[in-house]
């Protein structure tokens, strides 16, 4: 009897684990290799391509079998040096590459690897009657953490089957009045702004609400490749912003289908038919205007990665304390506003979220805002009070900053101490050292306490 080879234990054990982590995964990378030297190149000491090949095609298989997509690199080596570049040459690194521009889904991805394509399931169908389409949904809505009522959503969107959806709507509203029909509506908003397409598998639709200052409205182009370029974004999501400016009005008064269509649009390149760019000079008047994006999720799990760990990562702790890397991108977004405020007179981008969520976003805004403006008011009348104390002499205040809050201190021009106020950074419009030109424009500032 043949004793097993080393090349048929390799299939093996990679055989074992895609069957062990398939039901877990909805896509996989698979990298390919044209030859010996660019495996050696991407794993250095392998140059067994065979063995590379066959373990390729093993888990392809049995991921195709357990329903998860696979997707499929060719290993390049001058792209793949080009990606190093810059970085440290550690296996985590060199097993991150993917080549986001060159990936390969379908067909063509099981091509490359030497298999035949299974015979594609047909798109889901769904009887011309929307009625009992209508109630099977609102059964699945009724049913907590089912994954039944998401996946048959997707499946009536992708059917263009917004007559179920919107009868759906009717007859919860008809059962349980109007709050549950805007319940079921705004479920129905959220699971249009994303679905499994594009380059990656997965987008969805996003935006960044901008406070707009007096006078001319910024261009939106700049500040939105500004905001990619800043570094602040993760390395597995790729946000592609349009450049024209949008209403915020329009976006919350598009529906659920208008959302989808927009989507749609955006993965395929196109502008949006639902959502023509706003007038800037209305945009002015109102005070704030979005810029409309597709974020594309690049997390694709890749096989080699997995295979050298052995399994899966396990889920991050969601009580987990903010990593190092996250700090250093909020620290960077930090900047990035400052730059955007500085350069614009006053322009305060806000955070970028989801589709969704920019009404919210703005409201939040709007909120902290008044709070911040009550603080500055807070200012104003703490100096009125020391003027009062002063008896008619001129007063200058004195500003320092400790941590992130800013306390002044206020004297007559000729050194008495008045009063000391401290004022923390959630009740300031700006940041305490950008506070100066805004505290000077009603009291004489001083660097030292006058008279020293």
């Amino acid at each position: 009897m043949p004793q097993p080879t080393d090349h048929d234990d390799a299939i093996t054990q990679a055989t074992y684990l895609a069957q062990d982590i398939a039901p877990d995964l909805d896509s996989v990378l698979i990298t390919h290799y044209p030859d010996v030297e660019t495996l050696d190149t991407l794993r250095p000491g392998e140059t067994d391509l065979k063995r590379a090949l066959a373990v390729n095609r093993a888990v392809a298989r049995e991921m195709l079998d357990a329903g998860v997509e696979v997707f499929v690199q060719r290993a390049d080596r001058a792209a793949f040096r080009r990606w190093m570049a810059g970085r440290d040459n550690t296996p985590e690194n060199r097993l991150a590459w993917i080549d986001r521009p060159h990936l390969l889904r379908g067909p063509a991805a099981l091509e490359v690897l030497g298999l035949k394509a299974p015979v594609s399931p047909r798109g889901q169908t769904f009887d011309k009657a929307p009625g009992p389409i209508a109630d099977r949904l609102l059964e699945a809505f009724g049913q907590d953490e089912s994954d039944d009522f998401d996946a048959l959503v997707q499946d009536l969107m992708a059917a263009g089957r917004t007559d179920v959806l919107d009868l759906a709507i009717r007859k919860l509203e008809e059962r349980e009045g109007e709050e549950a029909g805007d319940e079921l509506n705004w479920v129905l908003l959220v699971a249009a702004e994303g679905a499994a397409i594009g380059p990656s598998g997965w987008a969805e639709l996003v935006a960044l609400a901008v406070a707009l200052p007096p006078g001319d409205v910024p261009d939106g182009e700049a500040l939105g490749r500004g905001l990619i370029d800043s570094g602040a974004l993760t390395d597995s999501e790729e946000v592609r912003l349009l450049p024209g400016w949008r209403s915020p009005d329009a976006l919350t008064n598009l529906s659920f289908g208008a959302v989808r269509r927009v989507l749609l649009d955006l993965a395929d390149g196109k502008p949006p038919r639902d959502l023509p760019p706003g007038d800037t000079d209305e945009l002015a008047r109102r005070g704030f205007a979005v810029l409309l994006g597709l974020r594309i999720d690049w997390a694709i799990p890749v096989w080699e990665a997995i295979a050298a760990a052995g399994g899966l990562p396990d889920e991050p702790d969601e009580d987990e304390t903010e990593t190092p890397e996250a700090a250093r991108r909020a620290d960077r977004l930090d900047q990035w506003r400052g730059r955007v405020f500085d350069e614009t007179g006053g322009c305060v981008p806000l955070d970028l979220v989801a589709f969704s969520q920019v009404a919210n976003e703005i409201a939040d805004f709007l909120a902290e805002a008044g709070e911040q403006m009550g603080g500055f008011e807070a200012i104003r009348e703490f100096v009125t009070s020391c003027r009062r104390k002063a008896g008619g002499d001129e007063v200058v205040c004195h500003l320092q900053t400790s941590g992130d809050a800013l306390e002044l201190s206020v004297y007559t021009a000729t050194g008495e101490w008045l009063d000391s106020l401290t004022m923390p950074a959630d009740r300031l419009p700006a940041r305490a050292d950008e506070m100066s030109p805004l505290i000077g424009a009603f009291v004489r500032l001083v660097p030292e306490r006058p008279g020293r």
